[in-house]
C-alpha cells in the first residue's frame, strides 16, 4: 500500500473518519455532507499519530527541504506540528487564527525571525481558507512560506481554487479519492454508496441543496 492508502486506511480504522451517505452530517457551515472527518481523533491514538507525523515529516523533506520552522495553525494543526518538529529537530511556532487582544498581542507564538523559511501544518483541508490565512499572518511577520501540508483533503474545487488564487502550494498525505477506494475496496462501502459519495465531491453545494 501507498501511503496515502496507509493513512487512510488509518483514518477509517479509529473512525477519525466517518462515511455516512444514507445519512448526511451536516458542516458547522449549514453544508450536508456524506462525509465527516476529525483528525483530532489522530492525536489519541500513538501508532496513527506517529504514522501520521513519520509521513508528513518525509512528505515536508521531499517537497521543501531548505524548511527551516515547522508552523501550526490553530488550532487542529498545532499537535501534529509539534510530532512533526520533533520528528525533524526543528524550531517550532503556532499561528493563531486572529491576534490576542491582551499581552503583547501576539498572532504567532513560538519565535521566528525575518527570512526564515517554514511549511504550515493543517490536519484537514476543506476550502483552505485557515491555512491560507495563517500563511499570509506569518508573512506579514517577514516569514517565508515555502508551502503547506496537510493530513487529508476533501479535494474540493473551492480549495483548489482559492490555493491556486493564494499563490501557496499544498501537499497532503491522503485525499478524498484514495479515501473511497480503500473503503470500496475494504468493503466498508458499497458500489452504490461510493458512487453516491463521488457524486457529492463533484458538486457538494448541490448534492446538499437536493436531500433538503
Amino acid at each position: 500500500m501507498t501511503i496515502a492508502e496507509k493513512v487512510a486506511q488509518s483514518l477509517l480504522d479509529i473512525q477519525a473518519v466517518s462515511l455516512s451517505p444514507q445519512e448526511p452530517f451536516t458542516w458547522a457551515s449549514g453544508l450536508k455532507s456524506p462525509i465527516y472527518c476529525d483528525n483530532r481523533i489522530t492525536i489519541s491514538v500513538p501508532d496513527v499519530r506517529t504514522q501520521i507525523a513519520n509521513g508528513l515529516a518525509d512528505l515536508i523533506k521531499e517537497k521543501y527541504p531548505d524548511v527551516e520552522v515547522i508552523a501550526g495553525t490553530a488550532t487542529a494543526g498545532i499537535p501534529h506540528a509539534a510530532f512533526i518538529s520533533q520528528v525533524m529537530n526543528l524550531p517550532m511556532i503556532y499561528i493563531r487564527g486572529k491576534a490576542k487582544d491582551h499581552g503583547k498581542g501576539n498572532q504567532i507564538e513560538g519565535r521566528i525571525q525575518k527570512g526564515q523559511k517554514i511549511v504550515l501544518v493543517e490536519d484537514l483541508i476543506s476550502t483552505g481558507g485557515s491555512v491560507i490565512e495563517a500563511a499570509q499572518a506569518a508573512e506579514r511577520e517577514g516569514a517565508v512560506v515555502l508551502g503547506c501540508v496537510a493530513i487529508f483533503s476533501y479535494e474540493l474545487q473551492k480549495g483548489k481554487d482559492n490555493f491556486a488564487a493564494s499563490g501557496y502550494r499544498i501537499d497532503t498525505l491522503s485525499n478524498y479519492t484514495t479515501l473511497l477506494n480503500v473503503a470500496h475496496d475494504t468493503k466498508a462501502i458499497t458500489e452504490d454508496e461510493l458512487t453516491l459519495l463521488q457524486s457529492w465531491s463533484n458538486d457538494p453545494q448541490a448534492w446538499s441543496d437536493a436531500i433538503k
